[in-house]
């Protein structure tokens, strides 16, 4: 796909890279990248991406611009708030760069539609905050053979990796399963405004290599970034051979969506939030150990719960052990849950987990508490 000549204007800093040149920027203009989710990562992984003349550039995300995103989604200004993120962010892609094809898929991804969505696409980023989305985006990919660039962030840390099929470890490998909800979230945990900035532009980064053919891509390897300390590091991960998905005798050969409500483990009680209001209005005491993060409990909590965020409940557990079967209460009911888990395998007996967190206590119970 020859180069125009206004086209040769924008981009002849890559033409003057040996390594790049004209037939790299070529394929850059014959490449058709899909970016899932233009939050924190996407935002500065789509720009770059658009900058650099990623001939179509496709942008997928149900969500409404908020004022809260604007702290760290780049893509976005005041003017766009209540708009969707899809097409906004589109609409800014397509502004920085003319030259370049942008698509908006303003929907949710699911096991239903990605087979067609991605079917549309050589290369797929993973910016997403969920994840059920996480699995069901590299399961996809592995199955249809597609290269994938994931990165994930959390307060302050962020990791990165690359699949290419047949040439190392999905996600998969890595973090065979996980159950949604036992990392926060940013609106939950909060983040640093700067660090998707960084990690979406190596996503970028890694994108333009696979596209372009060159240097060594992350393949096999899970790059970490702690921005407190200001420090890279890198580990090293094989491919596993029992992987339920890129393994030699996967079990799942189809994508697949999340069930909305996962099974409780056999020794995890269901604790329903007016169950509990009504324990609570017959005077019973139950031991309320809230695994939030520091501001989340600090915005508002149910009286006499222990505070303990979900990080240092492991080193704590033998003091909750000695007051009698614990309740665990988090913002939606997933980090509460991993504290269950976490609960029984330290032989705490008949641990309960608050179904639907503070959320479903303030929406049935306390309109008047706050939550983050």
């Amino acid at each position: 796909m020859p180069l125009s000549m206004s086209e040769r204007e924008r981009y002849r800093r890559h033409l003057a890279l040996t390594e790049i040149g004209e037939a790299g920027q070529e394929k850059l203009k014959a490449a058709r990248v899909l970016i899932v989710g233009a939050g924190g990562l996407g935002s500065p992984a789509a720009l770059y991406l658009a900058a650099a003349g990623c001939g179509t550039l496709g942008l997928l995300d149900c969500d409404r611009v908020d004022i809260s995103n604007l702290q760290r989604q780049v893509l976005f200004d005041s003017a766009q708030l209540g708009q969707a993120k899809a097409t906004a962010g589109c609409e800014r892609l397509a502004a920085l760069n003319p030259e370049v094809r942008v698509i908006a898929h303003a929907i949710e991804l699911r096991a239903a539609n990605v087979r067609e969505v991605f079917a549309q696409y050589d290369l797929v980023l993973d910016g997403t905050d969920r994840l059920a989305t996480r699995y069901l985006i590299n399961d996809a990919c592995v199955i249809l053979r597609k290269p994938l660039v994931s990165a994930a962030i959390h307060r302050f840390e962020g990791h990165l990796m690359s699949y290419v099929p047949g040439q190392g470890p999905c996600y998969r490998c890595l973090f065979p399963q996980a159950v949604d909800g036992m990392v926060a979230n940013c609106a939950e945990a909060g983040v640093l405004g700067v660090l998707p900035g960084v990690l979406g532009t190596l996503q970028a980064t890694e994108a333009i290599k696979l596209v372009t053919g060159i240097g060594e891509p992350l393949l096999g390897r899970l790059l970490t970034y702690d921005a407190l300390e200001m420090r890279f590091s890198e580990f090293r991960v094989a491919r596993r051979h029992d992987c339920a998905v890129c393994g030699e005798a996967p079990t799942i050969t189809e994508p697949h969506d999340a069930p909305s409500r996962a099974a409780a483990p056999a020794g995890v009680r269901r604790l329903e939030v007016a169950a509990l209001s009504e324990m609570l209005q017959r005077g019973e005491q139950p031991l309320l150990v809230d695994v939030r993060e520091d501001a989340e409990f600090a915005a508002g909590h149910l009286s006499g719960a222990l505070h303990i965020p979900l990080g240092q409940l492991p080193p704590r557990l033998a003091e909750i052990a000695s007051r009698g079967d614990p309740v665990f209460i988090c913002r939606s009911g997933g980090r509460s849950m991993a504290a269950c888990q976490m609960a029984l395998r330290a032989n705490i007996r008949s641990p309960a987990n608050l179904e639907g967190g503070m959320l479903a206590w303030a929406a049935s119970v306390d309109p008047s508490v706050h939550v983050l």
